[in-house]
């Protein structure tokens, strides 16, 4: 089974922490990198063949993890000459199987990505994505009021909530071959261009634990919390 992780960004929103190291190489609880942990869960997983789509500071990343030997799976790179978005750097890979994750490489879960891409295969969807449910809090009184600008409604600090896509996927390699090599292309683009050609993706909604390192607040939990987190993650 083939994954690939994004790990490509600059981290901009984890400045500092991502000053001199990549994202994907900040490290939690003094022991492993972000980067690192997926890969471990990939290979309970059952995942043997990882692709990392690198570009900025990617000589450390090819450094760190070399070709995956230590980690008793096998490890390549796909190097970005120019930054792509999320679903673009797929595009510079030439041997992609006919089925594979796609997923974020900052992301703390305890999903079940071997049961997650076993269900993507027998629902012979095209793209599947795994769904986290957020609380939204508004810190105000909202108003709502008709064109003549009469209160209709009024909600005192209201909580929404929404199905957020945990960039995590599972996609056919059709739908990479239809896009143009080396051109930028996001997750929104392959979400939107999808409803407009009537092939949506498939959404699997998840209730288990999920973080996006992302901020530095969300960095610093993981890194205080890590010891009772990695039970969670099964580490």
């Amino acid at each position: 089974m083939r994954a690939i992780i994004l790990a490509g960004g600059k981290g901009t929103r984890l400045r500092p922490y991502t000053t001199l190291i990549p994202k994907p190489l900040v490290p939690l609880g003094g022991k492993y990198s972000i980067l690192e942990i997926i890969i471990l869960q990939l290979r309970k997983g059952g995942f043997t063949h990882i692709t990392l789509a690198v570009n900025h500071l990617s000589h450390l990343i090819m450094a760190y993890f070399g070709d995956g030997s230590r980690f008793g799976l096998k490890i390549d790179y796909s190097i970005e000459e120019t930054e792509l978005s999320t679903i673009g750097p797929l595009t510079l890979i030439p041997d992609l199987p006919e089925n594979f994750l796609v997923m974020n490489g900052d992301i703390l879960s305890d999903l079940d990505y071997r049961k997650f891409f076993d269900l993507h295969v027998q629902s012979d969807s095209k793209v599947s994505v795994s769904a986290y449910r957020r609380n939204v809090k508004v810190d105000f009184g909202v108003l709502k009021y008709d064109e003549a600008g009469s209160l209709t409604a009024f909600v005192e600090k209201p909580v929404y909530d929404f199905d957020v896509s945990m960039g995590i996927y599972c996609i056919h390699k059709s739908v990479i071959d239809s896009l143009v090599k080396g051109e930028s292309y996001g997750f929104d683009h392959l979400m939107i261009d999808g409803l407009a050609a009537n092939k949506p993706a498939t959404i699997r909604p998840f209730s288990g634990y999920w973080l996006d390192i992302g901020r530095p607040d969300d960095y610093q939990y993981a890194d205080e919390h890590f010891e009772e987190l990695s039970a969670k993650l099964g580490l």
